[in-house]
């Protein structure tokens, strides 16, 4: 299968590129930064040599950059499987970000996916088949402490969800929102994960590859991955 992943360079991004990459899909990969992701691509290359795995700068925060890769996608395939990965993240309240933060987490966790998704979609529809995945967060089901914009940008993006959920169920493209807690990725820093408090990338990873094995016939529409002892 062609896997379009953005985001891909690290953290659950990367985790999904290696779960498919070991069985053998092709991978069409973007992130912000090239060297980064230009490591990742050639680790992934060196890792699974069955598989070929292709990459792409592209801020998706800028929608031109966004059609660009869409476009550079298209022209090598049509995708099989999209997830919607990328994605900022800053905790702050409404009562005191700093002017702009809305707008940046807006356009980065929900534009993204909204451009993407909408660019790549007919030649999908016209294929028949498909699965998008969205990454939400626990943060798009209820407020918490410091989420503020971001919390807010990740509910729009379950309405996002939702609603082409209920547009192409009769298309033959299958949509399912991935809700994830707290996850140890790099933003966590030093945190100390070593008694497994929280959850890690492969765990989101393997439930994602999971839902594309499902019958034709069946969606898995959300999944929800918590820390076992709860959130933090």
């Amino acid at each position: 299968m062609n896997i379009v992943i953005t985001g891909a360079s690290r953290g659950i991004g990367k985790a999904i590129a290696e779960a498919f990459a070991a069985e053998g899909h092709d991978l069409f990969l973007c992130a912000r930064n090239i060297e980064v992701l230009e490591n990742t691509a050639n680790e992934l290359r060196e890792n699974f040599a069955s598989c070929t795995v292709l990459a792409m700068q592209a801020d998706l925060s800028d929608k031109t950059n966004t059609y660009a890769f869409a476009d550079w996608c298209l022209s090598n395939d049509v995708p099989d499987v999209v997830i919607n990965n990328a994605g900022v993240y800053t905790p702050g309240t409404i009562l005191n970000e700093e002017p702009g933060i809305l707008e940046n987490m807006i356009s980065n966790n929900l534009y993204s996916a909204y451009h993407l998704t909408a660019r790549l979609l007919p030649a999908m529809i016209k294929k028949g088949t498909g699965h998008i995945f969205n990454i939400c967060s626990v943060a798009s089901l209820q407020a918490y402490e410091g989420g503020g914009s971001y919390s807010i940008s990740k509910f729009a993006m379950y309405g996002f969800n939702q609603n082409l959920r209920h547009e192409l169920k009769d298309k033959g493209i299958k949509v399912t929102g991935v809700f994830p807690g707290a996850v140890f990725t790099d933003s966590w820093g030093n945190f100390d994960n070593s008694n497994g408090r929280i959850a890690v990338a492969a765990d989101i990873a393997v439930m994602i590859l999971a839902c594309t094995k499902q019958s034709i016939q069946a969606v898995t529409e959300e999944i929800i991955i918590r820390p076992q002892k709860g959130d933090l």
